[in-house]
């Protein structure tokens, strides 16, 4: 089994597989309502293809423990998949590239902080949340409408994350 290890996420560093949803000074931004807010602006790039529509939903996410083995991939090619974390929390965020069914070395595991959130563009693979500790909520933007929109693969041999 292959070992995995986590490295922080940053924008540079996860722009192969979609945006980091944060607050940073290296996205645009800018006070509205009378200099009451600041907004933080444009961070994802919602894809819902022609024929879908976005969807707001949360989901709550059961902790997992480590070690953790990384046995399954999912994608959604049909549209972007967000996820915002709605608990000050860390959690594990484990994706590869678009493309040929992914096999453990084709993995990174980004280990995401309090306020990180990600939007996995169309075709990412990713593992479902990996919340660490407690239980977290996520507020989820993303597909809904015709076709098939999530293909799942099992990993031979699997990864773990220690």
């Amino acid at each position: 089994m292959m070992t995995l290890q986590p490295e922080p996420l940053t924008r540079e560093a996860f722009a192969p597989f979609g945006e980091v949803v944060e607050v940073s000074e290296s996205v645009r931004h800018f006070t509205i309502n009378e200099g009451n807010t600041e907004r933080y602006h444009d961070l994802a790039r919602i894809d819902c293809a022609s024929d879908g529509r976005a969807i707001v939903s949360i989901f709550r996410g059961q902790p997992r423990r480590l070690p953790f083995v990384v046995a399954m991939m999912e994608r959604h090619p049909l549209g972007s998949q967000l996820f915002v974390p709605m608990s000050a929390r860390p959690y594990l965020v484990v994706v590869a590239p678009p493309g040929r069914a992914p096999k453990a070395a084709d993995l990174r595991v980004f280990l995401a902080g309090a306020g990180q959130g990600v939007n996995y563009a169309p075709g990412v693979w990713h593992h479902p949340l990996l919340a660490l500790d407690a239980v977290c909520d996520f507020l989820v933007v993303d597909r809904a409408g015709p076709g098939d929109n999530c293909d799942e693969v099992e990993l031979d041999p699997p990864g773990v994350i220690g």
